[in-house]
């Protein structure tokens, strides 16, 4: 027995927004950064400054770059050459945990040993060079606190960390003192940074016209060029960049799926809109959709961003492969007809989230136009979904389109992998030479 048609068509509704519902997303979206710009509490996204504007492509010289974003810590060494050319001198990672060897995130680990361990991996990318002088820019990827460029105070571990001793601490001193403990005091943090920032830092130190910068992957958020905003030393090209923290936009209507996934969350009430397009959570938003119209509502397959990928990407006549995935997630086998209809509603999640992002993107693009034209420009995205998801970059494209129409023609988006570690570089460079 195949599934309920009208069941069927009323969950692939839910998934469904049309052009004018992403017309007042967007309106929406650039209604709360606009109240943002006045009064941080009066948004619901955080909004937070980075205090860096963006490169002039000229930034010269060598540069260390810590990226320290999750459980692979990476220590580059880059040359900058100006006109967006740069080289990757020597590029060093490892685990901060390896199980059964050491852990390093555990609430048993302090924050001397975490850093005293990051130092080593920096150590190692200046080849034991205590005499040379190093400025490094570091891509820290945790809830922060920011009054300049060079501090970031820990709000809070996520990912699972639980390091005793750096919330509530400035991760620049920690490491100061942990280079200083290795005797590598000729290392200087100079710069910290989101890694989103440090995505729009590196797009833009290579590509002219490039304001937004967006992480597209496992979780989502974007920054852009705030032509309003500077810092006393007036720093940046044309303002500062804000990390809008944009998972956390709340002002929009979730679907009866959003809503109960968002109430048996680990957080319920934040984070609204990454829970409606990040990678993370489509596979879980699927499995609820399937689980109802097998009628084992609540049920949980474990489907991830992947499977779904892998189905959509099956275009043979029998769908085999889709049909094994979902055969060996939901314990049965299903008729050709219900996996069609089950790749159906994974393809109209990926969209779902495309449309969604490309409303904000719009909203960014309108914001900083003003009551002016939209001029020539590249919206920047890194991560997975954004680079391997089907789907998902030709409809942030046609979102794009409707939403901006005669307009559309003045933007696309590129892929830049990789900004972390060069983006941080860049910042070193401009908080070096901001004088």
């Amino acid at each position: 027995m195949g599934f309920n048609e009208e069941q069927f068509k009323e969950i692939l509704a839910e998934f469904t927004i049309d052009t004018e519902r992403l017309q007042t997303i967007a309106a929406s979206f650039r209604q709360d950064l606009q109240l943002g710009l006045r009064d941080v509490e009066l948004s619901s996204m955080r909004m937070l400054k980075s205090y860096v504007g963006l490169p002039s492509g000229k930034e010269t010289g060598e540069y260390l770059a810590l990226d320290f974003g999750g459980t692979n810590v990476r220590v580059f060494r880059i040359r900058l050459d100006g006109g967006g050319k740069f080289e990757i001198i020597k590029r060093v990672g490892r685990p901060l945990i390896v199980p059964g060897k050491y852990d390093y995130i555990c609430k048993e680990s302090t924050a001397e040993q975490m850093f005293d361990f990051i130092a080593e991996l920096i150590d190692e990318a200046i080849d034991g060079d205590h005499n040379t002088k190093y400025y490094l820019g570091h891509t820290f990827s945790f809830p922060s606190t920011q009054t300049n460029l060079y501090d970031a105070k820990l709000i809070i571990w996520t990912k699972e960390f639980a390091t005793q001793g750096v919330e509530g601490e400035i991760a620049n001193d920690l490491l100061v003192e942990a280079l200083k403990r290795r005797g590598a005091g000729n290392v200087e943090p100079v710069a910290v940074l989101n890694d989103t920032v440090a995505v729009l830092l590196s797009a833009a130190y290579k590509t002219p016209d490039i304001f937004i910068g967006s992480i597209y992957a496992t979780g989502h958020n974007t920054c852009y060029l705030e032509s309003s905003i500077h810092d006393p030393n007036g720093v940046g090209l044309g303002g500062m960049i804000l990390n809008l923290e944009c998972g956390n936009f709340m002002k929009l209507i979730p679907n009866r799926f959003d809503k109960e996934y968002d109430e048996r969350s680990e957080k319920p009430g934040e984070q609204r809109f990454e829970k409606m397009v990040s990678g993370r959570y489509m596979g879980e938003l699927l499995g609820m959709a399937i689980a109802e119209l097998l009628g084992e509502k609540g049920k949980n397959y474990g489907l991830t961003s992947i499977d779904m990928s892998m189905m959509i990407l099956d275009e043979s006549e029998h769908l085999g492969k889709a049909s094994d995935i979902i055969m060996a997630k939901v314990g049965r086998e299903l008729d050709y007809a219900d996996v069609k209809k089950i790749r159906e509603l994974a393809s109209a999640i990926v969209i779902r989230s495309a449309r969604l992002v490309a409303a904000s993107f719009v909203a960014i693009i309108w914001q900083r136009a003003g009551s002016g034209k939209i001029q020539k420009q590249h919206v920047a995205v890194d991560g997975s979904v954004y680079e391997k998801m089907p789907l998902a970059k030709e409809n942030i494209v046609k979102a794009m389109g409707e939403l901006l129409e005669e307009d559309a023609a003045q933007v696309d988006t590129i892929l830049d992998n990789g900004g972390s570690g060069l983006g941080a570089a860049i910042a070193a460079a401009m908080a070096v030479n901001k004088d």
